[in-house]
């Protein structure tokens, strides 16, 4: 009997086990994605008119959708237009969104969860969401903050002082706006025993004017993160008031 040789394998064995193995790896291979990447979340922006110059807002719906969703909708039925910022503490807030010229309140929709749970910090420039002791109390009032204020951010549930402010957008255009409110002198006026400034800062319009191109940088919290945390359990106490 004549003897195989190598050469004869490598002419006529491999060529047929490897002609057998093709298929089989071309099945074993995972078929390509077809799955397109996320696409980032578009950022609304905001203009407001005040008498004291235009103030730009974009807003963060991916990390406060709740809070965004509720801000736009007021926007859209032309809840602001005609509301004052009532609240001035220099080197701290402004705050507004809810009283008239004649400081007194609309009526509002209900409240709202609150989101300060979400990674994003209290510095300055940043919009969040005004609220009583009860964190799920926010409705159409809203505070920027002037100067960095991290001791508004979500630390825990234990009360209504460590739950937090959620910040749900950004001042993009106008701090200079928001400065000037800022140094206005303030006083008693109305209901109210102080910080109202003078002359009252009037939101003249809101209106939403797109949304952005290039996304403005998200706070990040000096204490959580960027990352934003569970949402947190419903169980809540009373705190300070905003």
């Amino acid at each position: 009997m004549r003897p195989y040789r190598f050469r004869d394998l490598s002419r006529g064995l491999l060529p047929a086990l490897f002609a057998a193995l093709v298929p089989a790896l071309a099945a074993a291979a995972p078929p390509p994605s077809s799955a397109a990447p996320a696409a980032a979340v578009a950022h609304p922006q905001v203009e407001l008119k005040t008498s004291m110059g235009d103030i730009v807002i974009e807003l963060f719906p991916d990390k406060a959708p709740k809070t965004v969703a509720n801000f736009l909708q007021y926007v859209k039925d032309g809840f602001y237009d005609g509301t004052v910022f009532h609240r001035v503490i220099p080197g701290f807030l402004i705050q507004g969104g809810l009283y008239t010229r004649q400081l007194q309140p609309k009526r509002t929709r209900p409240p709202i969860p609150d989101e300060a749970n979400n990674g994003l910090s209290n510095l300055r420039g940043t919009v969040a969401a005004a609220r009583g002791p009860d964190p799920d109390s926010a409705t159409a009032q809203f505070f920027i903050n002037v100067v960095d204020n991290p001791r508004l951010d979500y630390v825990g549930n234990q009360s209504g002082m460590t739950w937090g402010y959620a910040v749900f957008g950004k001042v993009v255009k106008g701090m200079d706006v928001v400065d000037k409110i800022d140094n206005l002198p303030t006083g008693p006026q109305g209901p109210f025993i102080g910080d109202v400034p003078r002359p009252l800062p009037v939101i003249e319009s809101a209106r939403v004017i797109g949304e952005a191109a290039n996304p403005a940088a998200e706070p990040v919290s000096p204490v959580t993160g960027q990352v934003p945390a569970s949402t947190p359990p419903s169980k809540k106490k009373s705190g300070a008031k905003h």
